[in-house]
């Protein structure tokens, strides 16, 4: 379905930006187009890519102005939105710059995709949207209500799915590159909470889930892959494994912000949702503005539920996260030799 269109991506010279160009960039799709407020990152990724690649476009913008990324709409068919606050700290300290970008700038994107045309958006969300406690997690929720929203406007014109997803394994502010870093200079882990758990999702596993959507979304669908998790400490104790090591982990305490675990389904979407194996898909909740029969009717099943986290899935030992982490990049050229910097 790329075959000849034209894919915008948002926040494009971030992890799944640079996932996607390197799973698209040789078929026979006819324009990527990075949007992004970081000139050095597109230089970065112009120079990667040169040769030259008449594929690659690059735009400078950001999705708080309505005006550029107008600008960058004009003519794509498809468009994965990416483009966020994501680190817990900031967005707490800053929650109106959150709101800003995650929440004001996706309708920004969605308004003007709508007029301009476009033919399918995939908003990208997280599982810190679910029961939410900081500001990145409340304006990702945000979020995902304005793209069901929008959804219900643009129906089959442009068509709005959101994914939600949980930790990306050595994606940008991930812990595990800053693990390898703290071991190749013989520093001790830091670990928050060694009971604390994640979903762990390779960056592969993302860029799957959004194509899944793409393929097979109705408007207003959120879809959830379903994925292991695993505690920090198992985490820590798994690179130390692969990487011969016997440095000390030191206990520091739950950042602010932080969860002890995170959900990806609330037992309100899992009374709803279908489970279609590898994936859950959420419908969009169409009722409008009349809720008598929503009132006086209830739900017994969502009182028989629990929601869908990464403390009641199934969990990975230490040696089923060394597999999952020799999938990572990071942790092969760590194993090669090579220094990581973060």
């Amino acid at each position: 379905m790329f075959n000849s269109k034209t894919l915008l991506i948002t926040g494009g010279t971030g992890t799944f930006g640079n996932a996607v160009l390197k799973r698209f960039i040789k078929t026979e799709i006819a324009e990527i187009r990075v949007f992004s407020r970081d000139e050095k990152k597109q230089d970065d990724m112009r120079k990667q890519y040169a040769n030259p690649n008449h594929k690659l476009k690059f735009y400078i913008g950001d999705v708080r102005n309505a005006d550029s990324v107008r600008d960058a709409m004009e003519g794509a068919d498809f468009i994965f939105h990416a483009a966020a606050l994501k680190q817990v700290p900031s967005c707490e300290f800053f929650p109106v710059e959150a709101l800003r970008t995650n929440a004001l700038g996706t309708h920004n994107v969605l308004a003007q995709a709508t007029a301009a045309g476009v033919k399918r958006v995939v908003v990208l969300s997280t599982d810190k949207a679910v029961y939410p406690i900081n500001a990145m997690g409340i304006s990702k929720a945000m979020m995902e209500k304005i793209a069901v929203a929008q959804s219900r406007v643009s129906g089959n014109r442009t068509v709005i799915n959101v994914t939600r997803y949980g930790n990306v394994m050595a994606s940008r502010g991930s812990v595990i590159p800053l693990f390898i870093k703290n071991i190749q200079e013989g520093k001790p882990l830091t670990v928050t909470d060694p009971n604390m758990t994640r979903f762990m999702m390779t960056i592969d596993d993302a860029v799957d889930l959004v194509l899944y959507a793409f393929t097979h979304g109705q408007p207003g669908d959120t879809f959830v892959q379903k994925a292991p998790s695993a505690t920090i400490e198992v985490l820590a104790l798994a690179l130390k494994k692969l990487l011969k090591t016997d440095i000390p982990v030191t206990i520091i305490g739950t950042r602010h912000g932080e969860k002890l675990y995170e959900s990806l389904l609330t037992r309100e979407e899992l009374a709803v949702a279908k489970d279609l194996g590898r994936y859950y898909r959420v419908p969009a909740d169409n009722r409008d503005l009349n809720y008598a029969a929503f009132f006086s009717e209830g739900c017994e099943e969502i009182s028989l539920k629990e929601d869908y986290n990464s403390h009641n899935t199934a969990r990975v030992d230490v040696d089923g996260m060394c597999e999952l982490l020799l999938k990572l990049e990071c942790v092969q050229d760590a194993l090669n030799g090579k220094i990581i910097t973060v």
